[in-house]
Parts: C-alpha cells; structure tokens; sequence
C-alpha cells in the first residue's frame, strides 16, 4: 500500500481510532466531509507588495505569495489576505478524564471536552497523533462545530473544561480562540496541550482567555 493511499484511508479510520468521535457528541455535528474547508481571516499576519503575507503567529514566519500555505498546512493566502481554513473544523471530539491530558492538578476527577483540527507546525517523527496532525484539512474528516456549539456540547455532557489538543492548538488560534471567549462566558474552563511554537504576542493574548496551558514534551523516555 502506498502512503499517500494510507493517509487517504487512514484520515476516515482515524474518527474510529484515536481521534473518534464520542458518540455523546454526535448529535451535534454537522457533516462537513472533507472539501468544506473555513475562510475565516487568519490573525497575526502581515501583508506585503504583489499579494505576499508573512505569518507571524509561530517562529516559522512563513512567507506565502499567492495560494500558498503556510508549514502548517491550514492557513493560506488567498489574494493577499491570510485565512485560517479549520476554523469551526473539528477533526476530532471526545470527552475525557482532564488527567489523560495530562493535567493532574487542575479541576482533578473532571471531565474535559477535548477537540482538535488538522494540522501541526512541527513535524514529530513520533506523533501519536499523525494520522490528524500530519495531513492537510482536506485529508481527513471534519465536521463543522463552532465555537458556540462546543461550548453548547460541553455544557449538555457535564464538562466543566474543554481541551484545545491532540494535534497543535496553536495552528487553529482563531478558533480556540473564540471558543475559549464563548466558554468563559458560561463558566467553562479552557486548557491547551501544546508543543509551544508560539511567538509572544498571541501567546500573551491567549493567556487572557485561557486557564491552564501545558506544554508538552517528549522525549526517549517517560
């Protein structure tokens, strides 16, 4: 089997594997498949002569002329303007023990509502995660669940927290962004699993909305 037929198959297999979907969720999913991508613009970027932008979101700062994308695979420049296309994209959406994280000392015993899109801005040899995080959005299935029903979906479940992880958080900002504005609103805690490639402006911005980060290392050993 060839890998580029593998990533076909195994982006579907995925919402039955590690990043399935909890069945307690499936009400409030609607199917996107896998065209349907957002156009939301994309923050912290900055525009240049003959429709050329520079990210300035992580340390990559990846310079796009026109239809490119950024290393992450989920922002594109379209016509000078710089778009974010997971926003609202949820790959992945399950309820879990806050502790599998892992946090261990924050709201302990919980649970947390934990989603993910596509996409990472690093490229780890040993993602456990790369069936999600190593592919385009276009490669895998993905439903669309705003900001306002995430928020909706952890209140139905009980869910005092929801987690921004299993890929990279920092690479669908907008989106954990706002949803994290939403859940504030209603009580909600907001926690993200990273790897920390994050430049400092949005990352002080974040820290305003958010309630617990923890950065996420790896090494050969636990």
């Amino acid at each position: 089997m060839k890998r580029r037929h593998f990533l076909k198959t195994a982006g579907g297999a995925a919402l039955l594997a590690g990043s399935s979907l909890s069945p307690a969720l499936m009400d409030l999913y609607a199917f996107s498949g896998q065209g349907n991508l957002s156009t939301v613009e994309a923050r912290y970027y900055k525009k240049h002569p003959d429709r050329e932008i520079e990210c300035e979101l992580c340390p990559r700062f990846c310079k796009l002329g026109d239809k490119e994308r950024g290393y992450c695979g989920v922002r594109e420049n379209i016509g000078g303007t710089y778009y974010t296309l997971v926003y609202g994209k949820a790959c992945s959406a399950n309820i879990d023990p806050i502790e599998k994280k892992p946090l261990f000392h924050y709201l302990p015993g919980s649970s947390a509502l934990s989603i993910a899109t596509a996409g990472c801005n690093v490229n780890c040899k040993f993602c456990q995660n790369w069936e999600i995080s190593q592919v385009r959005p276009e490669q895998v299935t993905h439903y669309d669940f705003p900001p306002q029903a995430v928020v909706q979906s952890a209140q139905k479940n009980s869910c005092p927290v929801i987690a921004y992880t299993y890929t990279e958080p920092i690479i669908f900002y907008e989106y954990m962004y706002d949803t994290s504005v939403e859940a504030r609103k209603k009580g909600i805690k907001s926690v993200v699993i990273t790897g920390g490639y994050i430049n400092p402006e949005p990352l002080v911005e974040l820290t305003k909305v958010v309630d617990a980060i923890k950065v996420d290392l790896k090494a050969f050993s636990e």
